[in-house]
């Protein structure tokens, strides 16, 4: 079996497996080697009963104590017993698993592993792993690495196979160029991906996550330069004029705009009219009025003859996009268009030709706009959400329709300026972090599950008022046995528990294109009051009538998610609120949210996560980091970005050739990220 050989040659997979393995980019035996544990279970020394803490996973040594029960719950079979220790009693509970009546028997001492929830004001263990306590002692020694998955691709498949292409490791090469593994002391890289699956203990395993953390990081950088290095030489081609289309736009606008936007807008107009192509991110806090500023700069670029591209992440948020530009620009002689996934067939050809022959100055839509099929005639600008990163293979794709255009990323994402400045090294940073002064600050407010009913009530009497509200929740698909709320099921509790008058809808990531635009203009157009959703609605969705948002499980979300959802309101006049609903009682969980609970400020919430979240927990599941990483996280594992960035200045200071990578390995693996 060799690196390079498909991920079937492995003993026992088939065509199903294959293609389930195709889902998560695994196509050949080295891909399987690079798809790394999220974290690992450990086992630790069992507490007691009363002593067990709430939503934390844990082991209890316990004697059954009543008779196993099986009972039919709807769709559900539903088997439990209480066991005891001498400090208090636990409900064991697991759902269509009958064969548990055979296993256990009063009397019988094992020790269960699992989450502890609270029912009925018992505590209650769903689905706990069991072992005597030979086997337990055994199960201590080990470190089981639990991966990501696809919807029917198990761990334990993971697991196997991954033990059946062990053996190749041994063939993957070290590609980190000249002395770097040896002067910054880093596990060799084989070496790394071998404890990384097959740990022998805590220390091995921390060296090696060390080493894969730090090759992430330092590739990004690497990438990073050789776009830095490559944009310094792109010449501005474009003759974009000064203009009087965007100054009229700014005087016709019911608001003023901000000292930061008017600093954003005049380094856009520097960059357009200057000798090199624009690079640049625009960070700005969420509703600091970003795609205001965007649509100026379309407009510049429309006005002198050339086309312009607005980017979205999601069909949602494009439409939305579309709209407000349309609107904007109703009273200029400007062709604006929506391209998105969705649209018609028909009407997709009637676009194509109309942005090949330039009867469209401004195209709105998603990833979409940059598809091979696409022909720009004079294509300048493209501005992007952080999402939609071009890399250097992209833009050649953009160049090939025609000259190199400028590229305008757009950023709600709140990082410290100096990881922003690491991170996003090949673009010219502006910082908009100043509120419009029409906009009240978000009221706040952190409470317990008892709250709810309270929290109904007060929805209730803000839609009384016209407003609308939002209710997040953290997952989509209902299971009895997870104790989290979800979308679907947590609409219909709603639908029953406020006022008869008030339309109830939800919304997730699941439901189709068509499906949710729906949702979203009928939510616009105040059909609907109170939209239940998964974070779909988290980048963007700009509804100023929506005055609160409520979110269930908030010590799920990490501070910089919660901070995103948040500014789905107080986008508007009237005075907003966010009510969280924390259902931990660890002190971790209400010390971050009373961050968000005090300030309103994005870069001092990312500030304050980065000092709470510290070096990282190797052994919990990682918070929600930046998609752009495996295993990093550009907070928990600051450390090691810094060293990432002490390697890059150290290959500059012995004029390593950046363009010209010789290692076929790194070549590769840059090529992926750019």
């Amino acid at each position: 079996m060799q690196l390079t050989d498909s991920i079937d040659n492995i003993k026992g997979i088939g065509e199903k497996t294959t293609a389930l393995y195709r889902k998560l980019k695994i196509n050949t035996i080295e891909n399987l080697l690079e798809h790394y544990p999220r974290y690992y279970l450990t086992y630790a020394e069992p507490v007691d009963i009363a002593e067990a803490p709430i939503g934390e996973r844990v082991a209890v040594r316990a004697t059954v104590n009543s008779y196993v029960e099986v009972k039919k719950l709807r769709t559900l079979n539903v088997t439990t017993f209480t066991a005891k220790d001498y400090t208090g009693s636990i409900k064991m509970l697991w759902f269509n698993s009958p064969y548990i009546k055979k296993v256990f028997h009063v009397g019988q001492t094992y020790i269960f592993v699992g989450t502890i929830t609270i029912r009925n004001y018992q505590k209650v263990m769903e689905h706990p792993e069991y072992y005597t306590e030979a086997k337990y002692l055994e199960k201590r020694k080990e470190l089981q690495p639990v991966y990501p998955l696809t919807e029917g691709l198990t761990n334990k498949r993971i697991q196997k196979d991954m033990k059946a292409v062990g053996g190749v490791i041994h063939e993957m090469e070290e590609y980190l160029p000249m002395d770097i593994p040896e002067r910054f002391g880093l596990m060799e890289y084989r070496e790394a991906v071998r404890q990384i699956h097959f740990p022998l203990d805590y220390d091995q395993l921390e060296q090696a996550r060390h080493r894969l953390i730090f090759d992430e990081f330092f590739l990004f950088l690497l990438a990073m330069r050789r776009l830095e290095l490559h944009r310094a030489k792109v010449e501005n081609h474009f003759a974009i004029g000064e203009g009087t289309y965007w100054k009229q736009l700014v005087d016709s606008l019911p608001y003023a705009l901000t000292n930061a936007q008017q600093r954003v807008l005049e380094e856009i107009r520097g960059d357009l009219t200057g000798d090199s192509v624009m690079n640049r991110l625009v960070q700005g806090d969420v509703g600091s009025g970003k795609t205001i500023v965007a649509v100026l700069a379309l407009l510049m670029v429309a006005e002198s003859g050339y086309q312009g591209a607005f980017m979205a992440p999601t069909e949602v948020l494009a439409v939305q996009h579309y709209e407000t530009v349309k609107k904007l620009l109703e009273s200029f002689d400007i062709r604006v268009e929506l391209l998105v996934g969705s649209t018609p067939l028909k009407e997709k050809r009637r676009i194509y030709q109309g942005l090949e022959h330039q009867d469209i100055d401004i195209i709105i839509g998603t990833h979409a706009l940059i598809q091979d099929k696409i022909q720009y005639q004079n294509l300048a600008l493209v501005i992007t959400d952080e999402q939609h990163r071009f890399g250097v293979h992209q833009r050649e794709k953009l160049a090939n329709k025609g000259k190199e255009p400028h590229v305008l990323v757009m950023s709600a994402t709140p990082i410290p300026r100096t990881l922003a400045i690491i991170l996003y090294g090949d673009l010219d940073i502006s910082i908009m972090n100043e509120m419009p002064a029409s906009r009240l600050p978000i009221k706040n407010c952190v409470v317990g599950a008892e709250s709810r009913i309270t929290a109904y009530h007060f929805i209730e009497k803000e839609v009384a008022k016209g407003h609308q509200a939002y209710v997040i929740c953290p997952m989509v698909e209902g299971s009895e046995a997870v104790e989290m709320e979800n979308v679907v099921d947590y609409a219909g509790t709603l639908r029953t528990s406020l006022s008869p008058y008030i339309q109830v809808e939800y919304l997730h990531g699941k439901m189709s294109a068509g499906e949710k635009a729906q949702i979203m203009e009928r939510f616009y157009a105040n059909e609907i009051q109170v939209l239940v959703s998964t974070t779909v609605i988290e980048v963007g969705i700009d509804n100023p009538n929506a005055t609160v948002i409520m979110i269930e499980n908030a010590e799920r979300f990490g501070l910089a998610q919660l901070h995103q959802l948040r500014g789905r309101v107080g986008r508007g006049k009237d005075q907003s609120y966010c009510i969280m609903i924390n259902t931990s009682d660890q002190e971790e969980a209400k010390e971050r949210l009373d961050v968000l609970y005090q300030s309103n400020d994005g870069f001092h919430i990312a500030n304050e996560d980065l000092r709470l979240r510290g070096p990282g927990d190797f052994f919990g599941v990682r918070q929600s980091g930046e998609v752009l990483f495996r295993l990093a996280d550009i907070y928990s594992h600051a450390d090691i970005l810094k060293q990432a960035q002490e390697a890059i200045g150290h290959l500059e200071a012995q004029n390593y050739n950046f363009e010209d990578i010789c290692h076929y390995k790194l070549s590769a693996k840059l090529d992926m990220i750019l």
